[in-house]
């Protein structure tokens, strides 16, 4: 120990820190001295920290450097109070651990008296503290106050379990101590439920899981919140100080014990981390700072696996050995401070219940009868009434786990445990999420244990691979039982009419296993998929549709969302591959269940329609025979008889006299509401009527918003329209553009509002209609520009432009496929290139991933016909130079 503390450092030369009494000696209190010992105590933490030094030392230290400041300050202020007034550090401060920008909260404490005397000094002392830079968060107590404080919130009764004298009487201290025992108020009993309870809230905030993309890395699930949360409890029952002392309570084993201060230690270093790279307080592990601090710890990018994507790696299995340690330890702390132990009603030789918690009969059982490590998860799909596992349990299939080895996963006996939780009637998706979080699932499945904790550095993926696995394990039983039928009731019927529903399962499971291997990971995946499900007993036809569903997951999004569905051709093809109705109805449900499991941002009512009426469009071409495909002119036939039974009131004659302005095309890219729809607002006009239409309407059936201009044709309406709509915060996720044989351009957008919704307010939709007219009406070489900023988390990625191009030989059209960054004003941008390299569209499939544009255009020269070579060279020349500088300006 010296002079300044215990933690200080004895290897660092902390001799500047005796300018502070010593200024005091001289008469010198000068804030600029306080500032400079406190910057150089800054700066040299930090360089400690850039070192690589014990994080330990650093949080303590840090906490002893503010302890010589404050001490010192309270002296020169308190003046002839020192010896009445108490100054305490509570909360974190309380702790003695400090991170650079952490809270400092300081209490003064008064002894029982009617004087105010003291009030001008401790004012004076708080506004020296602002002076010096020490942002504390204080108050002023007396003992009465404290007690009656602490009794109405257990937030500040936390706070002043905490605390530690700085300055001043320990008797008075101790006074406070004492009326804040738990005889006094919150008992043990209290105090446990209500910090569980406020635990529960606090996960149910960031949604119950670990595995955001952008962590809290104090308050999140596992994170340094529910480490405090056991050393709070621990401290109020059992008059504990340090974790060190669980162990010889019998809580933790030394093994336990140095995984939680590993896990602390590590959270620790990343909280210190963000608070040095951004100089403020920031707990969020934001894209921002990931690449910053994978680079500070000295993570390299690998062949398959981002130096950043191995940090994030570390960062969720820590906080999964976390959840699991607070798990079972305040199961623990249950049984010992609210619980009456009974005695255990077996439920077979191997295991027991105790306490409404399942548990093994022996220590030895795991060890005797390794099927038990699989048993136990049937047996609480089978006991669904029980609240878990026991700790001991959980810590003995720790210690067990190992035993699950390729022998063990050659067992047919544990084979068809496996699959008897997949086909159990409830408790699927719990009980693996259970095996995952004990460790089980990813040593029966190695290929899933690789990918356990694993990020993919992108907007898209809002979970780590594992997590979202387990979601969209959990989105298909959801469909699979019949009290959640009403969240997709088509989807829910046709899941629940599957011949064998583990069979979906499974291919979830699978889908995304080989992420990070390099190749595709769907065609790795389906290997795995079809040796797995062979090892496990399924028949050879199974295996390969589980297969076939792993290698095929994504077609049927990317298909309906970057191709022509009102194709017939599109669709017969994508039949083909299908082959039958099986193999479509688990591609459906797994589709679903995948998109609504990787971003709750990505699942919406028109995604959901787009996918209903692609399904129902395969289902129809498999009905009909994959080799009588629809008749093009048959479908045109039905489409206008359906058309004209929507418009009963419009006269036939006038029908005619609209329909005659389109050619074929137009009735296959537009379904009969929208064709009766474009009707009813251009039967009444005068053919030879010149003046621009704008018009909106809500599709009630598709989940969007339908926009529609009809002006006389010129290139330059997609850039105009497309920046009005992108400047008002719309998301355009369909455009179709035709040309009428008089001239005109009809354009129909569908858009959203950014954050996915429908747009529902009649004020919005007129200010949409105005922002129309005018930017249409407007001078032809009047530019528009759109000022609104990409969000952050898309500023953070950079992708380069790719441009692609493909030939519609029967529709004698060019496809133009676009990668590029996100950004408001993209579709406006490639708009502007589109008229200045005199380009027509047809149409436009608008297609966000994450922070990427996956956009598909339908193009043609200005006169109609398919684009010369040199034009798509130009055109694709002209797009990278457009967008590429655009992204690298917006950063």
């Amino acid at each position: 120990m010296n002079a300044h503390g215990k933690f200080l450092d004895q290897n660092v030369d902390w001799t500047y820190l005796e300018a502070v009494p010593q200024a005091l000696s001289d008469g010198q209190f000068s804030p600029l001295v306080f500032r400079q010992v406190l910057d150089r105590g800054s700066e040299l933490l930090k360089d400690r920290f850039v070192a690589d030094e014990a994080i330990e030392y650093l949080v303590r230290d840090r906490a002893q450097l503010v302890d010589v400041a404050l001490r010192a300050a309270w002296v020169r202020h308190a003046g002839k109070f020192a010896d009445d007034l108490a100054l305490v550090a509570v909360g974190g401060y309380g702790r003695g651990e400090l991170h650079p920008s952490s809270d400092i909260d300081i209490m003064v404490l008064l002894p029982k008296s009617d004087s105010a005397d003291w009030q001008p000094d401790i004012e004076r002392f708080l506004t020296f503290l602002w002076d010096i830079g020490l942002e504390v968060g204080h108050s002023v107590r007396s003992i009465d106050d404290c007690q009656r404080e602490s009794l109405a919130d257990i937030s500040v009764a936390t706070t002043l379990f905490e605390a530690r004298l700085l300055a001043g009487p320990e008797s008075l201290f101790a006074g406070m101590r004492r009326a804040l025992a738990p005889d006094r108020l919150w008992s043990s009993q209290d105090f446990f439920e209500a910090k569980v309870r406020e635990q529960t809230e606090r996960h149910h905030r960031y949604f119950d899981t670990a595995y955001n993309l952008e962590p809290n890395v104090k308050s999140s699930p596992g994170g340094l919140r529910d480490i405090q949360t056991i050393g709070w409890v621990a401290k109020r029952h059992f008059g504990t100080d340090t974790l060190d002392e669980l162990v010889a309570h019998g809580f933790l084993t030394r093994e336990e014990l140095r995984n939680l201060k590993a896990g602390q230690s590590f959270l620790w270093k990343v909280r210190f981390g963000l608070h040095v790279l951004t100089g403020r307080r920031e707990d969020r592990l934001l894209f921002d700072y990931q690449i910053k601090l994978a680079k500070l710890f000295g993570y390299e990018d690998a062949s398959f696996t981002l130096a950043v994507e191995q940090l994030m790696q570390k960062y969720y299995r820590t906080v999964m050995d976390i959840s699991l340690l607070n798990e079972m330890l305040l199961q623990l702390f249950r049984e010992a401070i609210l619980t009456q132990s009974a005695p255990p009603l077996p439920i077979n030789a191997r295991f027991q219940i105790r306490n409404d918690y399942l548990e093994v009969t022996h220590p030895e059982v795991f060890a005797r009868y390794p099927s038990a490590l699989l048993e136990m998860f049937v047996l609480l799909q089978q006991h669904p009434e029980l609240h878990g596992v026991r700790a001991e349990t959980i810590r003995l299939i720790g210690t067990h786990v190992w035993l699950i080895d390729e022998e063990f996963r050659q067992n047919p006996r544990h084979h068809r445990l496996f699959m008897e939780i997949l086909c159990a009637p409830v408790g699927v998706t719990h009980e693996l999420r259970r095996m995952n979080l004990y460790g089980v699932l990813g040593r029966y499945i190695p290929s899933f244990g690789r990918v356990v904790g694993r990020m993919q550095y992108d907007l898209f993926h809002a979970y780590t691979v594992d997590a979202h696995t387990l979601f969209v394990v959990s989105n298909l039983r959801r469909m699979a039982m019949p009290k959640f039928n009403d969240e997709l009731p088509a989807l829910s019927q046709i899941m629940q009419s599957l011949p064998r529903q583990e069979l979906a399962y499974l291919a979830a499971l699978f889908h995304d296993i080989a992420k990070g291997r390099g190749g595709d990971h769907s065609e790795l995946g389906a290997v795995d998929a079809e040796a797995f499900c062979l090892e496990q007993g399924l028949g050879r036809y199974e295996a390969r549709l589980v297969a076939w569903l792993v290698k095929n997951h994504l077609i049927l999004s990317i298909t309906s969302q970057k191709k022509d569905i009102s194709d017939p051709d599109i669709i017969h093809d994508f039949a083909r591959r299908v082959g039958d109705q099986t193999h479509l109805d688990y591609l459906y449900v797994l589709t679903v269940a995948d998109v609504r499991g990787t971003n709750p941002k990505l699942w919406n009512a028109w995604k959901a329609r787009l996918f209903e009426e692609f399904y129902e469009r395969t289902k129809r071409a498999l009905r009909r025979g994959l080799e009588t495909p629809i008749d093009q002119e048959e479908l045109i036939r039905e489409t206008q008889a359906q058309a004209r039974a929507k418009m009963p009131d419009v006269p036939d004659a006038l029908v005619d006299q609209v329909w005659a302005q389109w050619t074929e095309t137009y009735f296959l890219r537009y379904t009969p509401e929208e064709i009766a729809w474009h009707t009813t607002l251009l039967a009444p006009r005068h053919p030879q009527d010149d003046a621009l239409l704008v018009a909106i309407r809500q599709l009630t059936d598709r989940g969007g918003t339908a926009v529609l201009t009809y002006t006389p044709r010129r290139l330059r309406s997609f850039a105009r329209s497309t920046a009005v709509l992108d400047q008002m915060g719309l998301n355009v996720v369909d455009a179709r553009l035709i040309s009428s044989a008089n001239g005109f351009s009809l354009e129909t957008y569908v858009v959203l509002e950014d954050n996915g919704t429908v747009i529902t307010d009649p004020a919005r939709i007129q200010e949409i209609e105005r922002g129309l007219w005018r930017a249409l009406r407007s001078a032809a070489d009047l530019p528009l520009t759109v000022t609104r900023r990409a969000p952050r988390q898309v500023r953070m990625f950079t992708t380069p432009t790719q441009v692609n191009f493909s030939v519609d030989s029967r529709s004698e059209r060019t496809i133009l496929e676009l990668i590029a960054a996100d950004r408001p004003g993209l579709l406006s941008e490639v708009g502007k290139v589109f008229r200045a390299e005199r380009v027509a569209i047809n149409g436009a499939k608008i297609m966000t991933v994450g922070e990427r544009a996956e956009d598909v255009f339908y193009i043609t020269g200005a006169d109609g016909g398919l684009l010369p070579q040199e034009t798509c060279r130009r055109v694709a020349d002209a797009l990278v130079l457009a967008l590429d500088r655009r992204d690298v300006s917006r950063t």
